[in-house]
């Protein structure tokens, strides 16, 4: 005898179980540290006499704070943004691709993938092993400066990142 759809839908609550129980639990990044990390970065470039973008996302690739700063280029927007983008995907510093690339010239064909950018100043934002989103920092000259002023906003808020 085949048990009715009524008791298969029922059992379990019947057996005690809770479909809640079973699901998971994910780690986010607030806005408001987004935003502090945004304005960390940007003030740290500033700081130096750099005009720079932030794009801070969440784990999702998803945009959380666009902060353009004063009189840098439209086109820091989509750098930013790409950069943090292919943080956020792969889970590491924009920065380790080029040794990657280095070694095996095939892996740059991924920058092919829509908004992928292989150049530093993309980092993942965690907190210990969960990947809360990404930063991008584009504007300062030099790809190693744009990843130290995203390297700011991320520790302007590392404490709390819990």
């Amino acid at each position: 005898m085949r048990p009715s759809l009524l008791a298969i839908l029922l059992l379990p609550a019947l057996s005690g179980a809770s479909l809640a129980q079973d699901l998971p639990v994910q780690k986010y990044l607030p806005l408001a540290l987004a935003q502090q990390a945004a304005t960390a970065a940007v003030a740290a470039c500033a700081a130096q006499g750099y005009k720079e973008t932030v794009v801070v996302l969440d784990a999702d690739g998803v945009e959380r704070v666009v902060l353009r700063g004063d009189g840098t280029g439209a086109h820091t927007i989509n750098s930013a943004f790409r950069k943090a983008f292919t943080a956020a995907t792969f889970g590491r510093p924009t920065s380790a691709w080029k040794a990657a690339v280095a070694q095996n010239p095939e892996v740059g064909n991924m920058q092919r993938i829509d908004n992928i950018l292989f150049a530093g100043g993309g980092l993942p934002i965690r907190a210990g092993n969960d990947l809360l989103g990404a930063i991008g920092a584009s504007g300062a000259p030099g790809f190693d400066k744009d990843e130290a002023c995203a390297q700011a906003g991320i520790d302007a808020i590392k404490d709390r990142l819990k």
